[in-house]
């Protein structure tokens, strides 16, 4: 099992992580970031993914 990883939006501060996803929107528990679709954006502000950053909490 692969260490799943924490990303935050730069914008507003609304964490994704990978081993609960967002299943509210769209994303299912234990998806990848990489797998996240590319045109995905922050339930809270609208950010695109590429103003997501990997984070350690």
């Amino acid at each position: 099992m692969t260490e799943t990883k924490t990303w935050m939006c730069l914008i507003c501060g609304w964490i994704y992580d990978e081993s609960t996803g967002a299943p509210e929107h769209g994303i299912a528990p234990g998806t990848p970031w990489d797998q996240v679709p590319m045109n995905w954006t922050c339930p809270e502000c609208g950010a695109r993914k590429e103003d997501f950053e990997m984070v350690q909490i």
